[in-house]
């Protein structure tokens, strides 16, 4: 099934493209800052393991313009909450296990999420980002499994997670991907092995 929607925000809305095989077992949901190109080897990594792809972004194109906007982690984190009681609430996929792919700037906002909704969030996967941004309180609270991206040229994204790293107690894998290197695979067989667990 392949469906879009939209998430009401204060000024507008943001799209979404939902993609759920059938009986899906749990839900991987993608959130940027800006919109994306189909994430199609992603959620064809995933249908494998019957887990569906929701990809969004967290700013409208004219919030992106402004770097602000980029790295307020609190209005990151109330669009990313607000995304999740949508998704708690719509028929397709309440009570299904979630898990969070973040990338970049949305990274803080993720974990922040994750450790407040311990519940709803089973896994989280971050390509980059400056996770030690989320606050110390809610990296010692983080409950989900946590995979960590990071790009050979991306040194500030490496040395955030060092700084995190001794605040986090839960299962972690920090993954260097070569130049080039696809992380599809990797995404989907963390969600794989972390929602089966459900």
């Amino acid at each position: 099934m392949n469906r879009e929607l939209s998430l009401a925000i204060a000024h507008g809305f943001l799209p979404g493209q939902l993609t759920l095989p059938p009986a899906p077992r749990g839900l991987a949901a993608v959130v940027r800052i800006s919109a994306h190109p189909a994430d199609d080897g992603l959620a064809a990594d995933l249908a494998t393991r019957g887990l569906g792809l929701l990809s969004m972004p967290l700013l409208t194109p004219e919030e992106g313009h402004f770097p602000d906007a980029l790295h307020n982690v609190p209005l990151l984190t109330r669009r990313l909450t607000g995304l999740l009681d949508f998704l708690r609430n719509d028929g397709d996929t309440e009570g299904l296990p979630l898990g969070l792919l973040a990338d970049r700037h949305a990274a803080p906002a993720a974990i922040r999420v994750a450790a407040l909704r311990d519940a709803q969030v089973a896994a989280l996967a971050c390509h980059g980002g400056l996770i030690d941004l989320a606050g110390l309180e809610n990296l010692r609270l983080l409950a989900a499994p946590l995979l960590m991206l990071v790009d050979e040229d991306d040194p500030a994204s490496l040395a955030s997670y060092e700084r995190a790293a001794p605040h986090l107690s839960v299962p972690r894998k920090l993954v260097r991907l070569e130049p080039g290197q696809n992380p599809d695979t990797l995404v989907a067989r963390w969600f794989g092995e972390h929602l089966q667990a459900l």
